[in-house]
Order: C-alpha cells, then sequence, then structure tokens
C-alpha cells in the first residue's frame, strides 16, 4: 500500500472535529473542485472526479473522539482507505488524514501526486471551515 498523509492542528475540541468528520454530508466541503456529482448520506458518499470516473464511499468504522476510517463501498479503480485520526492536544486538535492506495508502477507514477494533493487539501479546507 501506498500512503499519502496530511496532519493539521485545529483550534477545536476533539469532540467538535469528529462530529464534524462522522458525517459523510459534511465532506463534501472538503473536495476539490474537480469533485462534482456529489450524493451523501450519514454514512455513504458518491462523487464523479472530473475527467477521472465515480467513486462511492462507506464509513467501515467510527471510534469515538478518535478515528474515523472509509472504504470503498462499490469495486474502484484500485484498492483504497481514507482514515481520520483525532488526537486532544488540550487547546487544540491534532488531525491526521491519512489515504492509503494499492498502486502498481503506473498507477503510482500517475495518481501520486493528485492524492497526496488532496490529503493536503482535505486537512486545509477542514480547517478553514472548523475555524
Amino acid at each position: 500500500m501506498t500512503t499519502f498523509e496530511s496532519k493539521i492542528n485545529i483550534n477545536k475540541p476533539v469532540n467538535e472535529v469528529y462530529q464534524f468528520l462522522s458525517d459523510l454530508n459534511n465532506h463534501q466541503q472538503l473536495m476539490p473542485e474537480n469533485i462534482v456529482n456529489w450524493t451523501s448520506t450519514n454514512d455513504e458518499a458518491r462523487f464523479d472526479i472530473q475527467n477521472m470516473g465515480k467513486l462511492a464511499l462507506k464509513v467501515d468504522s467510527r471510534f469515538e473522539n478518535a478515528e474515523i476510517n472509509i472504504i470503498p463501498s462499490e469495486k474502484p479503480p484500485f484498492d483504497l482507505q481514507l482514515n481520520w485520526k483525532l488526537a486532544d492536544v488540550g487547546t487544540h486538535t491534532e488531525v491526521l488524514f491519512t489515504i492509503s492506495a494499492e498502486l502498481n508502477m503506473m498507477m503510482k507514477m500517475l495518481a501520486s501526486g493528485p492524492l497526496q494533493k488532496l490529503a493536503d487539501h482535505e486537512t486545509k479546507s477542514l480547517a478553514e471551515v472548523l475555524e
């Protein structure tokens, strides 16, 4: 698995950050502009990535105020998992977002840049939305 990580500190209590992230309806606010046709519920999200394809995700597990794991609900072009880890650091919450993807050498060359950009974009957007 290839891993793409982005870490950020947010000046909000861990329970507030967790409540936001645990509802997939809120994740649309974290996505870049090339994500279109978004539909979601609390537990699932479907969207198109312009010029790339469709993706359907669902929450696999939630650990209150600590972690949210998201996996594909339909067969994706490659296996992937999204993981949000939260840590209460007193005055703020430390957030680590990880995208793990099973990429062959060719896909790694094509997708590594966009996947790292996505991880960075989502954490940056989270900070903007919550602060």
